[in-house]
């Protein structure tokens, strides 16, 4: 299940984590990602119609998942879980849904935000979005420069 994404139109990106969903999107051109939201996660029914709702809103054409790698390449339980939020993405929005590298966009996230004079509190509720931003910037690059980075099952 790792579909191409359109290469025009807005994509969404998800940092999916065990309590929030940072999420980001793209121009429709796909030339810039910018952060949009921060998900807390509720039930599967409650997630599911917001993931629906922000298809429909933000015009959606394509959906990229983090996939959190270990720095050795081996993944996580954490993995399985993103590649289950993908799937269920792909079930109920019917677009097409890649999984990408996610390894050390919180990490990246942390470092940007702690260059500002924002409180630790602030930090922690962007730095989903943020990473989700840094996310797509990444897949968005590897598809310009056709470099690896694109995880196949």
């Amino acid at each position: 299940m790792n579909d191409r994404v359109p290469s025009r139109g807005r994509l969404a990106a998800f940092d999916f984590g065990t309590v929030r969903i940072g999420v980001a999107v793209t121009d429709p051109d796909q030339r810039i990602a910018s952060p949009l939201e921060i998900r807390q996660r509720g039930s599967v029914n409650a997630d599911c119609q917001w993931l629906m709702d922000l298809v429909e809103r933000e015009n959606i054409c394509g959906i990229v998942v983090g996939l959190p790698i270990h720095g050795n390449g081996r993944e996580s339980i954490k993995s399985l879980e993103s590649r289950r939020f993908a799937i269920l993405i792909r079930e109920i929005t019917g677009l097409p849904t890649q999984l990408y590298d996610e390894r050390f966009t919180t990490v990246e996230a942390d470092a940007l935000m702690s260059e500002t004079k924002t409180t630790r509190k602030k930090r922690k509720q962007r730095r989903d979005k943020l990473a989700a931003q840094i996310l797509l910037a990444s897949f968005l690059e590897s598809t310009r420069d056709s470099a690896p980075g694109s995880l196949d099952d």
